[in-house]
């Protein structure tokens, strides 16, 4: 099945959209670049690679209609973010913000250090914080605007060996419900919970794993495999296919949920 070709969204769902998806160099951050270039939307890619996003620069224009742009930003630097977005915003409003960025290593949280918790904030939380209260003028003035969360499953069932990113999660959550009673009417904010999903972070955190425990990755594999339904790994354009589904018109609606993309993992209702 080629998920591209057949994505659910209309060719045209976000034409005249501007997106800034951070994170978008790989996994499911580029899975997103892509969707929303399919679905019309002029798309921002971010990340600190370069030359991933130019080889992904090349490809987006084969997808759709819209006119897009490469933005290499540390989303670690929080007093650089503005200076990076700027100049975007001089040329119109962005329309729809991704946030999106790698996750901390694994590990027990008592093991974490103060440090090891602050950088992972920085990163994603002060980022997120930081974009939205740059783009939010712009998405009042255009009357549209959509903020999406990229985080995890362990906002519900915290995962075990990941004690930072279950901590961050958490809070990302907590501040996109909160924004969702704060923000104008028509900007809807949203996180998507991905599942395991099929990326270098998840091959990442199953060699972390082995070098801690000795347990062979094809059993830690398998292990995960045995609580999920649909007995696979997701591919990163099914997650991505919601993310612009929550960033186009039709889903003005949903506000303040925490969805997850997860195959049926969790338990919790």
């Amino acid at each position: 099945m080629d998920l591209l070709t057949d994505a659910v969204l209309q060719s045209n769902a976000l034409e005249g959209k501007t997106a800034l998806v951070c994170g978008a160099s790989r996994g499911i951050g580029a899975a997103t670049a892509r969707i929303m270039a399919k679905a019309g939307a002029n798309v921002i890619v971010a990340s600190r690679s370069e030359d991933q996003l130019k080889s992904l620069l090349q490809e987006l224009p084969t997808l759709g209609t819209g006119h897009h742009q490469a933005l290499v930003m540390d989303l670690e630097d929080t007093e650089s973010i503005a200076e990076c977005i700027q100049p975007l915003l001089d040329q119109g409003p962005i329309h729809i913000l991704v946030n999106n960025s790698g996750g901390p290593p694994g590990g027990p949280l008592l093991d974490a250090t103060v440090d090891e918790l602050s950088q992972p904030f920085t990163r994603h939380l002060h980022a997120a914080h930081t974009l939205v209260k740059l783009l939010t003028p712009g998405m009042v003035r255009a009357n549209y605007g959509r903020i999406i969360q990229i985080i995890s499953t362990s906002v519900r069932e915290p995962i075990p060996n990941l004690g930072v990113s279950n901590t961050l999660r958490g809070a990302m959550a907590s501040w996109a419900k909160s924004l969702s009673r704060e923000l104008h009417p028509a900007i809807t904010i949203n996180n998507v919970l991905p599942g395991f999903t099929d990326t270098e972070r998840l091959g990442s955190l199953a060699q972390s794993i082995h070098e801690r425990t000795g347990q062979p990755i094809e059993s830690i594999h398998d292990g995960w495999m045995s609580q999920v339904p649909i007995e696979r790994l997701i591919d990163p354009l099914e997650t991505a296919t919601v993310i612009a589904f929550l960033a186009s018109p039709a889903a003005g609606a949903i506000r303040g949920v925490s969805l997850p993309v997860d195959g049926g993992r969790l338990r919790s209702i």
